[in-house]
């Protein structure tokens, strides 16, 4: 991998990390209700998706246009991933180590908001009582669910990266 490759996707994997850590901060401050928002949620998913479809039609327009597979796949990939890796570390500091009683105030409202989601759903009680006493177990910011959420997470991007390298490589006809 060329090193221009690897220092864009560098620099815009720390540029979409500080921009999720500075979402987290925001909404830790405006109302943690945001926290359990399915669209916010959706809407940063989307976020880190464009920022790593950015950076790659960046490393091609720095490769005069051309981009193989495996370079449009580790733009891709490396960008995401730094990202969320660094707004995660964030994460698991900030409700792990400083402030641990929002991150109880999160569980109950994401347990309140599940519990409404599969009610709108039509779940039978005993499904939702196992969900809820299963969701009352875990620490979803302890160092555990923190590295559990980044591999499904990198699995996650592993497979948009595919996608995203498979439309954008492009081949030097003069090679």
């Amino acid at each position: 991998m060329e090193k221009s490759i690897k220092s864009i996707a560098l620099n815009f994997g720390s540029y979409l990390g500080v921009f999720l850590i500075l979402i987290t901060v925001a909404i830790y401050a405006i109302n943690l209700n945001l926290m359990a928002n399915m669209y916010l949620g959706l809407g940063m998913i989307a976020l880190i998706i464009g920022v790593g479809i950015f950076a790659t039609s960046k490393v091609k327009q720095g490769l005069n246009g051309f981009i193989s597979f495996k370079d449009a796949f580790s733009a891709y990939f490396i960008t995401t991933v730094l990202g969320v890796v660094i707004s995660s570390i964030f994460s698991f500091i900030l409700f792990s180590f400083i402030d641990p009683d929002a991150a109880e105030e999160i569980k109950k409202i994401t347990i309140e908001a599940t519990i409404n989601t599969m009610k709108g759903f039509n779940a039978p009680v005993d499904v939702i009582a196992a969900s809820v006493e299963e969701m009352e177990k875990t620490d979803q910011f302890s160092l555990g669910s923190t590295a559990q959420s980044l591999v499904f997470g990198s699995l996650f991007q592993a497979v948009i990266g595919l996608i995203v390298g498979a439309i954008m490589k492009k081949s030097n006809p003069d090679e």
